[in-house]
């Protein structure tokens, strides 16, 4: 086994930029992301530790596809000398079956949705409600513009937009948690990287969101982070998905990935590409019935649906050696489920 090696957040991305497969990848540049690296191999896994006894990997390893044996391995190894047990999230099928085949068990914890933007279009009576919210903000006088990565420096750009932040999670009530983990940052290693595309009406910033790098095969943007007023006109964030939609169409790029949906779309475990955990998947079921008070995922889906994504792809949750309600447990906390 190949010794550990320092990796920079600058190296990092020009990983990513190679071996980032995963749409939802560029989440391992998130703050408090911890990745692992060998020295003379070309990758990393990122994960987080929870509790005393548990870290969480994300997205699977970053690296060639014939090395990913090998960075998992060594992330194991890193988890027995620490006294801990993997676990890991967002996993595609493909890296949840090399999960499976050591030792995890595996359970779909969600799904992801793109949108191939080559024809695609907003016309049609299938996008009319969607064309009427767009149509409504603008006339309610809601503008759109991209701002500059340098901007983000600016006290004044800043502070507007930690009032959207406070303002909408002081709106989501106390008892709806904002996922972490799995979500996009506007800070932190990664904003360099970013998009940032803005609402303002009457002369004020009244919403944004977030735009991460997608590599790889179906390479292009993340939807990455949303906010906005809670008094912002009607149509609001549906202008800003649209304006950036447009944006990214005239430039060429090829997919915009809606990002990752726990609680949706639970597949037929025997489908898996594993062994998987009934009590788990019997929490997950729980939780997509009756979890609209801690995560609001019906209302996520269907905002991704009504854009009309083409691809629908399984994500996976994978635990070493068996599920136990410790593990469950911290990863809820983790992900600030509860």
């Amino acid at each position: 086994m190949s010794a550990p090696a320092a990796l920079g957040d600058d190296e990092a991305v020009d990983v990513l930029r190679r071996h980032g497969r995963h749409s939802s990848a560029f989440l391992t540049m998130n703050t408090g992301i911890r990745r692992l690296s060998l020295a003379g191999l070309d990758g990393f896994a990122a994960y987080r530790e929870s509790g005393s006894r548990h870290l969480f990997e994300l997205c699977g390893p970053v690296c060639a596809y014939d090395d990913r044996e090998r960075v998992l391995a060594a992330l194991l190894e890193r988890a027995r000398g620490e006294r801990r047990r993997v676990g890991a999230v967002q996993l595609s099928y493909d890296d949840a079956l090399l999960h499976a085949g050591h030792g995890f068990v595996v359970n779909q914890l969600g799904a992801s949705f793109s949108i191939a933007l080559d024809g695609y279009s907003l016309r049609g009576q299938r996008m009319v409600k969607v064309r009427n919210m767009v149509n409504r903000a603008r006339r309610e006088g809601v503008s759109v513009r991209e701002r500059p990565p340098g901007e983000a420096d600016d006290p004044d750009r800043a502070a507007a937009l930690d009032r959207v932040d406070a303002a909408w999670l002081r709106a989501k009530g106390r008892h709806v948690k904002e996922l972490d983990f799995l979500i996009g940052e506007r800070g932190g290693p990664g904003r360099p990287y970013r998009r940032l595309f803005t609402a303002a009406h009457q002369g004020r910033t009244v919403g944004y969101v977030s735009y991460s790098p997608v590599f790889g095969e179906r390479a292009g943007w993340l939807y990455d982070l949303t906010r906005r007023l809670p008094e912002a006109p009607p149509g609001t964030v549906d202008l800003l998905f649209a304006s950036a939609l447009k944006q990214f169409q005239e430039e060429g790029c090829g997919w915009l990935h809606l990002g990752f949906t726990p609680f949706v779309r639970l597949g037929d475990p025997a489908e898996g590409p594993g062994p998987s955990s009934p009590f788990l998947r019997r929490v997950l079921e729980l939780l997509a019935r009756r979890g609209q008070a801690l995560y609001p995922a019906a209302a996520q889906e269907s905002f991704k649906l009504k854009w009309r994504p083409q691809h629908i792809e399984p994500e996976y949750l994978a635990f070493q050696n068996g599920v136990s309600a410790a593990a469950v447990w911290n990863l809820l906390r983790l992900t600030r489920t509860v």
